[in-house]
């Protein structure tokens, strides 16, 4: 889900066309939330980070914000050093951003 909400958001909000960009960021929010729930889960920290904000309107846990700034991470570091090697670092971080806030929302209100 997180992919193709990272799908969606790049071509709406990014208005991204290059296809290399949008595969590397939708591949890394498939990967990077899976990653960090890993960690959690192998860690046995899953339980310290999975309580959510008692706020009904958005529900964050750090386990979700975990989600957004590992996803942020990879994305970066994926676009960086692949089809965003010569764009601008400001480009690069407000893709990785767009891609970031996709996972994010997704893990918040769908997990």
């Amino acid at each position: 889900m997180s992919a193709l909400a990272a799908l969606v958001l790049l071509l709406l909000v990014r208005r991204e066309r290059r296809a290399g960009v949008v595969a590397t960021a939708a591949a890394a929010a498939f990967l990077m939330p899976i990653l960090w729930n890993s960690i959690l889960n192998w860690t046995g920290a899953i339980g310290m980070f999975s309580h959510d904000l008692p706020f009904p309107p958005f529900p964050v846990s750090w386990q979700d914000t975990g989600t957004g700034v590992f996803t942020f991470a990879g994305t970066a570091l994926a676009l960086m050093t692949g089809p965003c090697s010569r764009d601008t670092p400001r480009s690069v971080a407000a893709t990785a951003a767009v891609t970031a806030v996709a996972a994010l929302i997704v893990d918040v209100y769908l997990y």
